[in-house]
This record gives C-alpha cells, sequence and structure tokens, in this order.
C-alpha cells in the first residue's frame, strides 16, 4: 500500500525557517518531521511512499537523492571514482518525489499522485504533523467502515489553561492546555479507496477539505478513525520548540519505532 504524503505548502507562520526550506523539512531533533512520519509508517510496515512536492521541491529532493549517501560509511576512490559502502543505515523505502506545482490546492496535488497509486487502497497524510496513531488500528477500521475515505478524528489541545470560576472570583479548577472543548477536527492519516479520486474535480485550485471531503461526506463515504492518543501539529515556531523539547527529552510520544 501507497503513502502519500503532501509536502508543498509555503508554511509561512514559521516565519524565517520556511523561507529556506519547505515545511516538511523543518527538523525535530536534527531530522525533517517528514522523516518522522515516515518512520511511523515503516514501523507498520508501509515503506512505498509518493511525496507531493511543490514549494523549494529541490530542498527536498536532495534530501533523499543523498540520504543512502548521508548515513552510510563510505570510502571513495577519486582516481578510479569509486565509491564503496561498508556500512548501510539507511531506511527500507522506496521514494517517489511527485512535483505538484508550486501554489497547488491539496486535492489537486493528491490528484496527479493517481498514476502512481493505479486500483490499490492508499494512505494519506499532511507532512506537517506527527502522531501516535495505530495505522493497524486505522486500517482495520476502515476496512469495516466499506467506506471511500477514513479520516482520522482527533481532539487538539488547548493553547491556554482552562479556568472554572465561581460567582464570588474564587477559581475553584485550573487545567493547563485541556483537549478541546469535544469537537473533534480532521487530523490527517487517511486511509482512501482508488475511487477517491473522483470526487477531485481536474484543475490547480482544489482543495481536498473542501469539495471532495464535503462531497464524500454528503454521500456517505466519509468515516472516522477517533484517534485518543497523541497528536500534534507544527504550524508555528512554538510548535516546533515544544515538539523539539519533547524529541530532546527523549519523551516524544509519536516515537513508537525502536532505533
Amino acid at each position: 500500500m501507497k503513502v502519500l504524503l503532501l509536502a508543498g505548502g509555503l508554511g509561512t507562520r514559521l516565519g524565517e525557517e520556511t523561507s529556506i526550506r519547505p515545511k516538511p523539512m523543518v527538523e525535530i531533533g536534527g531530522y525533517p518531521i517528514i522523516w518522522h512520519i515516515m518512520k511511523l509508517y515503516t514501523h507498520y510496515g508501509l515503506t512505498d511512499f509518493v511525496i507531493l512536492c511543490g514549494y523549494k521541491s529541490e530542498v527536498i529532493k536532495e534530501y533523499f537523492v543523498n540520504y543512502y549517501t548521508n548515513n552510510s560509511d563510505v570510502t571513495i576512490d577519486f582516481q578510479t571514482n569509486q565509491i564503496d559502502v561498508h556500512m548501510n543505515r539507511c531506511e527500507p523505502w522506496k521514494v517517489t518525489l511527485l512535483y505538484t506545482g508550486r501554489n497547488t490546492m491539496t486535492g489537486s496535488r493528491i490528484k496527479q499522485a493517481c498514476k502512481f497509486v493505479g486500483d490499490e487502497p492508499f494512505m494519506l497524510t499532511y507532512g506537517d504533523g506527527v502522531s501516535d496513531v495505530d495505522i493497524n488500528k486505522l486500517l482495520d477500521c476502515h476496512k469495516k467502515s466499506g467506506k471511500l475515505v477514513t479520516l482520522t478524528a482527533v481532539q487538539p489541545t488547548g493553547r491556554f489553561g482552562a479556568l472554572n470560576i465561581e460567582p464570588s472570583g474564587t477559581i475553584s479548577r485550573f487545567q493547563e492546555k485541556p483537549v478541546g472543548d469535544g469537537a473533534w477536527v480532521n487530523g490527517g492519516f487517511f486511509v482512501c479507496e482508488p475511487k477517491a479520486f473522483d470526487y477531485i474535480p481536474d484543475g490547480d485550485n482544489v482543495m481536498w477539505e473542501r469539495e471532495p471531503l464535503t462531497q464524500l461526506a454528503k454521500e456517505g463515504q466519509l468515516n472516522a478513525y477517533k484517534h485518543y492518543g497523541f497528536w500534534h501539529p507544527m504550524d508555528t515556531l512554538r510548535d516546533k520548540i515544544e515538539l523539539n523539547e519533547q524529541w530532546t527529552a527523549g519523551k516524544a510520544p509519536w516515537k513508537v519505532w525502536e532505533e
């Protein structure tokens, strides 16, 4: 089963970080966030990726083209132009890097991957959020639903502490960054049947989150897998700092794989 990764957006809220690299290449613990996402899927045996590139796609391409060499011990003989690899620390990945346009919207990027997916179900997610979602349980939920698309529904953590204030002004309860107000939101980590491509109109301006998902929902073809565990997007510099602190402290909830 192929895994499609949306990696073409501008990521303007990350400021200087995304002026020199695309958002999925912003690092957590010295590794691009897209690497962390791919490691999660690899943990569940999914190693065939199609990366939907756009803004600064050359940065992503250079990273993966050089990944094998950069993660191996090598001897280079400059006289014979021979390179000997002594220790390979690479992943068991097959990576297709698909340029889908600099300003193309998410749905239109996905549509361009149709020729690489064929007639098989596929995974899909955003290249800027980490989670400890159980991919096996997600896939099982999708199969049982019989729907065309399953999305992972999450309840994001609040940005601020919540207070219960009595009429007298006494604070009876304080909760630091509680889970949202009970609403479920789109957390990515989709499972899609190939017929889902039919719901994406032609053109470059189709947002996956608008016409396609709206129509799928109207027709009763959109299923939800409720994930109660960890999920965190990297939208701002604050998010980057928080995720890096968790990784550095050895307390990254999304790291479900072994070294």
